[in-house]
């Protein structure tokens, strides 16, 4: 029996061993990178942090409707600058301490006021995603001002601006609550392996063993009733096609961010039950350094990079009839698409613009890709080695390079690649949740790209109530990036994911596959 079958069996031994117990065992396409909900930017961090800690909204299962969690209502002023929000009665952190509005204050402190003494910005921790949603910290474009804790169970935002949409934001999986007496104990600690964290959601932090798993075991107490399972392990598995033997050979029970051409593979196995969410809300892209040390600081030559991928057969070997082509940076179902993406597959034109550029001969670079699958991009290296191909034959070769996760996030955000595949899926159904977060204030380091113009109508569209106003404005960042090539558009794809046919309430979300909450997960 080889090495790699012999794993596989001894880990199905285990989980049949653990079966009297109702364990669920969840096949993640990486190690969460921090607990510490806010801290984290990646669905492999937050379809844990999410069991354990909870946002003051969520959404229904199976769509991007908003729906009350630990708030039960919400409300703005008359120029929605400022939102009250009424939050649930008799909910406790799993510590014992309660949940009210001064716990909900503590949480968007730590992430919003750089000075707190709770927020460990000097120990490493820096929030990324609080930039993304909200802007940044307060002080540094950030559109919460401050938060109050009206009374016991209401908590007021008080922006800097009106901002009609905001509930949305609150949605976003990253704003999980967390027990200040936790964050407290634990300090800059809190959210890693060797303390995990604190909330009031239906899971309670067990134990996390890098590399290897992490689990929870069922709230008894919880306010939206007790799980169904009595533990949920997460166990890494970085390769697509081990995650599919495993679920094949009943050692997990549901596995996500599968590769598209196993669609049929699932399909045909009587113990496996396929689970895609209806209009995934995502894109994949391939972002480009504008900084002057790089040949793509040219436009032209950005211009050629986009006319040397053929983007629609990429989608045809990789996404298996799952994904397609992206027109733009949105979400398809999204409003505020305007022009098509304008580079054909055109080889020739791309020397011709390289020519012109003055690299007639090409030029050495490199690309970089995720090294875990995404749900826009199922299977990052073949993909990757593809787009390599399509640029060596315009002269352009690119060395195709990875590093872990949590390196190469922090690498992207530094503008440190000069070529690098990502991503999104929405946290929110809007356009804002998509545009702002690549080309937005906050995400300048990455390109190095001048565009206060861009910025400008970002932000005005995060102000305005009107949709179609705000459509235009999207539509003109939309071109924008097109006139520019700032970011070249891939593909959208409904993710394949997969469990045991034991399985049932697993439904899969829109918004990704880290929005599914496991308690109404069921195991036979």
């Amino acid at each position: 029996m080889n090495m790699n079958r012999f794993a596989i069996v001894l880990a199905a031994l285990l989980v049949f061993g653990l079966a009297a117990a109702q364990t669920l065992v969840f096949g993640n396409s990486g190690q969460p990178s921090s607990l510490d909900s806010a801290d984290s930017q990646d669905g492999e961090s937050l379809v844990v942090s999410g069991q354990i800690t909870e946002t003051l909204i969520g959404f229904a299962a199976g769509s991007a409707e908003l729906d009350p969690k630990l708030a039960v209502s919400w409300s703005p002023n008359e120029a929605a600058d400022v939102w009250t929000f009424e939050l649930r009665e008799g909910v406790q952190f799993h510590d014992g301490t309660p949940f009210d509005a001064e716990a909900v204050k503590f949480s968007y402190d730590r992430w919003n006021l750089v000075d707190h003494p709770y927020s460990f910005r000097d120990e490493g921790k820096n929030f990324v995603p609080f930039g993304w949603v909200f802007g940044g910290p307060r002080g540094e474009g950030g559109i919460i001002d401050e938060v109050v804790a009206a009374g016991e169970l209401s908590v007021e935002f008080r922006l800097t601006q009106p901002v009609p949409f905001f509930p949305a934001l609150v949605a976003a999986n990253y704003f999980q609550i967390d027990s200040p007496a936790a964050v407290m104990e634990a300090g800059a600690d809190y959210g890693s392996p060797s303390v995990g964290s604190v909330g009031t959601g239906p899971f309670v932090f067990e134990e996390w063993v890098e590399g290897q798993r992490v689990r929870l075991s069922a709230n008894a107490d919880y306010w939206g009733g007790a799980p169904s399972v009595n533990e949920v392990v997460f166990r890494p598995i970085l390769e697509p096609t081990a995650r599919l033997a495993e679920l094949q050979a009943g050692a997990i029970d549901i596995a996500v961010n599968l590769p598209a051409d196993n669609l049929q593979t699932v399909e045909n196995d009587g113990n496996l039950v396929t689970a895609i969410a209806n209009g995934e809300l995502n894109v994949g892209y391939v972002g480009i350094s504008h900084a002057e040390e790089h040949p793509m600081s040219d436009v032209r030559v950005r211009q050629a990079i986009a006319h040397a991928i053929d983007r629609e057969a990429i989608v045809e070997a990789f996404y298996a009839g799952t994904g397609m082509v992206a027109e733009d940076h949105l979400a398809a179902s999204l409003f505020g698409h305007g022009m098509d993406w304008p580079y054909e597959y055109d080889p020739e034109r791309a020397q011709e613009l390289l020519a012109e550029a003055g690299y007639a001969d090409g030029f050495a670079t490199e690309l970089w890709y995720m090294p875990v699958s995404r749900p826009y991009y199922p299977s990052p290296q073949p993909i990757a080695e593809t787009i390599a191909s399509y640029l060596a034959d315009v002269g352009i070769e690119a060395e195709v390079l990875t590093e872990d996760w949590t390196t190469y996030l922090s690498d992207y955000r530094e503008g440190v690649f000069p070529m690098w595949m990502l991503g999104w899926n929405a946290d929110y159904a809007d356009p804002d949740n998509f545009l702002r977060t690549f080309f937005g204030a906050d995400g300048a380091a990455a390109y190095a790209w001048d565009r206060d113009e861009v910025i400008d109508m970002l932000e005005e569209a995060t102000r305005v109530a009107d949709q179609d106003r705000r459509a235009e404005l999207y539509a003109d960042v939309i071109a924008a990036v097109a006139e520019q090539a700032a970011s070249i558009p891939m593909a959208h794809n409904n993710t394949l994911h997969a469990h045991r046919t034991n399985i049932s309430g697993w439904v899969p979300s829109p918004l990704g596959y880290s929005s599914v909450s496991l308690v109404p997960v069921v195991k036979q």
